[in-house]
């Protein structure tokens, strides 16, 4: 899909910020299903970050809508709910983490407001374990739920005729290469040398 051409029969969308741990369950969960899967012609894959309101086009452009996110439901953490149609905008903003929940629950409230009217909207959305973590990767607790997740993805998109198909040869990163899984996680400074937990220079706490 070029850059003026935000029309597609199914977006796939990741939203969330993987610079903040579990924050980043949607796109994690992206890339590993663009890695693994292909799909039919008008079935559209598109990493959102934390765009908000730059995502109206794209959404207003599908028929169908699948949206992969972390998602405060005050669930265990690293439980799964699978959420669809007109009750997804509320579960948006059922207790936001950040500002790219606020952003996103807008888009969809505004493309509902300029006329969008899809078929199917559902949200796959994981109960996040850890937040405050900034560079972090995710909890372990909610890595081992994208293969589930997937699968939850899978069924919607079989049921919306989008043909996967398990892909056959490796494919480039949706992501920047410097933050694909691995590489985020390998090259990750020690807690120390970040200053994650912050500098005591600045918080007062003696050395």
């Amino acid at each position: 899909m070029s850059d003026l051409d935000y029309r597609c029969d199914i977006l796939v969308l990741g939203i969330g910020n993987l610079l903040w741990a579990d924050e980043g369950f949607g796109i994690r969960s992206l890339e590993q299903l663009d890695a693994e899967w292909t799909f039919r012609p008008g079935v559209h894959l598109l990493d959102g970050g934390t765009q908000g309101l730059y995502l109206l086009p794209y959404v207003e452009g599908c028929r169908r809508l699948l949206i992969l996110d972390a998602v405060d439901y005050g669930l265990q953490p690293g439980t799964l709910k699978v959420v669809r149609d007109d009750e997804v905008p509320a579960f948006m903003g059922v207790k936001k983490m950040s500002l790219h929940q606020t952003g996103f629950q807008e888009v969809l409230c505004v493309a509902k407001l300029r006329g969008w009217n899809p078929e199917n909207v559902t949200l796959i959305g994981c109960q996040p374990e850890t937040l405050d973590d900034y560079g972090g990767s995710l909890s372990d607790t909610v890595k081992e739920r994208i293969p589930e997740a997937l699968n939850l993805a899978l069924e919607t998109l079989y049921g919306w005729m989008a043909k996967p198909e398990h892909r056959s040869a490796p494919v480039e990163n949706l992501t920047l290469d410097s933050l694909g899984l691995d590489r985020y996680e390998g090259q990750r400074p020690s807690a120390a040398m970040a200053c994650r937990m912050g500098d005591g220079r600045f918080l007062g706490v003696a050395g």
